[in-house]
């Protein structure tokens, strides 16, 4: 399995951090009711920005496979579930859910 890290803005859509394109050592782990993912990455000016927006990310996990289709996890972040360890260089973001899905199997015509 692969896994992509992916954080974008949600109203413009700007890539904040893919980690298809650039590789980052992320963690996600379940933390009491939620989840909890952080983000080893050095402050560059796309985290600054990612900052400035932490209240309008989407936050998305994708998992490809070589025999079934994608999977998509869609976390949803928790108000003020965003900062950034500038000693640890770690961005830590913290979500109330997710949602997982397979791309393929949603909408459309069967």
């Amino acid at each position: 399995m692969n896994e992509t890290l992916l954080i974008k803005h949600a109203v413009g859509g700007r890539t904040f951090i893919d980690t298809s394109a650039r590789p980052l050592i992320y963690a996600v782990e379940a933390e009491g009711d939620g989840w909890r993912l952080a983000v080893q990455t050095p402050l560059t000016g796309d985290v600054e920005e990612l900052l400035r927006w932490k209240d309008e990310l989407n936050v998305f996990l994708f998992q490809t496979f070589a025999d079934r289709p994608t999977l998509k996890i869609w976390f949803y972040v928790k108000d003020n579930g965003v900062a950034y360890d500038e000693a640890g260089g770690v961005l830590h973001i913290a979500a109330s859910s997710r949602i997982d899905y397979v791309p393929d199997e949603f909408g459309g015509p069967k």
